[in-house]
């Protein structure tokens, strides 16, 4: 068990300890809590302000959109998890050394993809992943982790082709954890712990969509008539 997120420190962090079983990374979420260490000890944390985003105000800049259009970037989900989660912790980042997305971290994700709770986007050129993003999902909620970018535009492409499938299929939260200037220009925006937990708690009432998931019919970037096959389909259970 947790505390309450209400009793979490201004910083966020929350809880020190524990492991990254299923189970309890699956209740964490649920609670709107996530995990957030470099070395052991686990640290949990239930920010203050909570980054997030309803998938149907995603907001798309022109340049975007045109990116989009002229299909540079192929677009798939679920296709490579494992491939997106070793990026993300691999790949170089300005101004930060080292990662967060420890072995036992990227085990642990790994583990919630199999049992169909955790999901990626991946953005490729040919047969080259150059993109990307992976999160967990929970009922009608959405809460992304991380995303990497080898070409100019691809995570934003795959993060764009993300939340539209997601509006889809009607979820109705996107968490982006923390505020950063790059997701404020999508359209997030911050809210108190206490309006996110309402927030969580009304989309984790609806049924989680497990398995693999799939674009529904044509697929971001892709030119009318491509067949493309479609791995199958996501159920709800």
């Amino acid at each position: 068990m947790f505390p309450s997120p209400s009793e979490a420190e201004p910083s966020g962090l929350l809880a020190v300890g524990g492991d990254l079983r299923p189970e309890r990374l699956l209740l964490a979420y649920r609670h709107g809590i996530f995990p957030w260490y470099d070395e052991p000890p686990i640290l949990w944390f239930a920010p203050p302000e909570r980054m997030v985003l309803p998938p149907a105000e995603l907001h798309v800049a022109r340049r975007m959109e045109r990116t989009l259009r002229q299909g540079r970037f192929r677009l798939t989900l679920d296709k490579d998890f494992e491939a997106v989660i070793q990026a993300c912790a691999t790949t170089p980042r300005h101004d930060e050394v080292g990662t967060w997305i420890t072995p036992e971290m990227q085990a642990a994700y790994t583990a919630l993809h199999r049992l169909g709770f955790a999901h990626s986007c991946e953005a490729w050129i040919g047969d080259e992943l150059v993109g990307g993003l992976y999160g967990v999902s929970l009922g009608a909620g959405f809460f992304a982790e991380s995303m990497f970018h080898r070409e100019r535009d691809a995570s934003k492409a795959a993060f764009v082709g993300l939340v539209q499938q997601l509006a889809r299929w009607n979820f109705q939260l996107f968490d982006c954890q923390l505020h950063t200037d790059h997701l404020a220009s999508f359209g997030a925006r911050e809210i108190p712990r206490a309006a996110f937990s309402e927030r969580l708690e009304r989309a984790a009432a609806v049924a989680t969509r497990r398995g693999l998931w799939t674009f529904d019919g044509l697929q971001p970037g892709c030119a009318k008539g491509d067949s493309s096959p479609n791995r199958s389909r996501s159920t709800a259970q």
